[in-house]
């Protein structure tokens, strides 16, 4: 009957299914299955606040919120916009580089600037087509797919590969803390440090493939 000490991951699936409050779910699942376990509510309770307290600094990123929230309210995605569309002799692929350059430097600061369906799919998309168009492409239903997998993969790399470089994110606290527990003596500066040669390359890698893409397209307006 030990299998019914993973109670709290259906519940977890379950709450997280129907959108229950995330904090709210997990701390229930974490007692149903102190309960269901043998354990106290003094031992739960007792639990919990030992795992709190050595994975505390995972919540430090809620202390960058406020400045994120007012870079965003004073326009600062408006701003990235304008300064893609003043962008001279544009290609697609230089759309795209630029986007992804964007969004990496965002990222390294933890600002929420794209999205898939915020950004990528309303400005960057639109504007790497005409691009294409402008420079005798026939954007085919084939051409259009290649450029939004292309934009969609440039948002990817410039979140995924510069998240890190903050010492305040959430993903580099979660990183520290699960190898302080394993017993490694880590910083937040130290994994921020080693994340930014990763997002330089992530930047470079992208540059070829615009480069590649450009090249492509270049090939079709030439036929």
């Amino acid at each position: 009957m030990d299998i019914i000490k993973l109670i709290g991951v259906v519940i977890v699936v379950i709450g997280f299914a129907l959108k229950f409050d995330t904090i709210a779910t997990v701390v229930i699942a974490g007692i149903v299955t102190g309960l269901v376990a043998g354990m106290t509510p003094m031992e739960i309770l007792t639990t919990l606040g030992t795992s709190f307290v050595s994975q505390r600094t995972a919540t430090l990123f809620v202390l960058t919120l406020p400045a994120i929230g007012i870079c965003e309210r004073f326009g600062l995605k408006e701003k990235a916009i304008d300064f893609i569309r003043s962008i001279k002799n544009a290609t697609t692929g230089r759309v795209i580089l630029i986007y992804q350059a964007i969004r990496t430097l965002a990222a390294a600061f933890s600002v929420r600037l794209g999205g898939h369906p915020q950004f990528v799919r309303p400005v960057v998309v639109p504007m790497a087509e005409g691009a294409a168009a402008a420079r005798g492409v026939e954007v085919t239903d084939e051409v259009a797919d290649v450029i939004r997998g292309a934009s969609a993969a440039s948002e990817n790399y410039g979140n995924f590969f510069a998240q890190n470089c903050f010492m305040g994110a959430s993903g580099t606290l979660l990183i520290v803390s699960t190898l302080v527990e394993a017993g490694y003596d880590v910083t937040a500066a130290q994994i921020a440090g080693w994340s930014i040669p990763i997002a330089v390359i992530s930047v470079i890698v992208g540059a070829v493939r615009a480069i590649l893409l450009d090249k492509k397209l270049g090939e079709r307006s030439a036929e």
